[in-house]
């Protein structure tokens, strides 16, 4: 059972920087996801336990993921040059086994934190 609480979302203007955490509650590999209004929810970004990375083409190059290095248990993403289509419900998410090798689909996942609001105005 893993344990996960996002926080960081908020009200930004385009081109703003803004940074989310996502607290668990042990290691694991993490997700990244996010849904905006009337869509299905869509990966951004996953980070390994191993530390690799994946990135969707929509936000390679803006947001990065990263572990915290003191704590290991907390993954941000940090989210730069932001647009307002990247305005969605973020959630982070952990698969059940640190041995799942596609990161990618929601289905690899089985926990999921609550979301955390992202709203970028133009």
């Amino acid at each position: 059972q893993v344990q996960l609480v996002e926080s960081g979302g908020g009200l930004v203007q385009a081109g703003d920087s803004l940074r989310l955490s996502c607290a668990a509650s042990r290691r694991a590999s993490m997700g990244w996801f996010r849904q905006a209004p009337g869509k299905d929810r869509e990966f951004v970004a996953a980070l390994r336990w191993s530390a690799e990375t994946y990135y969707s083409d929509s936000v390679l190059g803006r947001f990065t993921i990263s572990r915290d290095r003191a704590n290991n248990t907390v993954v941000y993403l940090e989210m730069n040059g932001l647009k307002p289509e990247d305005t969605a419900v973020y959630y982070c998410a952990a698969p059940s086994t640190l041995l799942t090798t596609n990161l990618r689909p929601n289905t690899a996942y089985t926990y999921w934190g609550q979301g955390t609001q992202v709203t970028v105005s133009s």
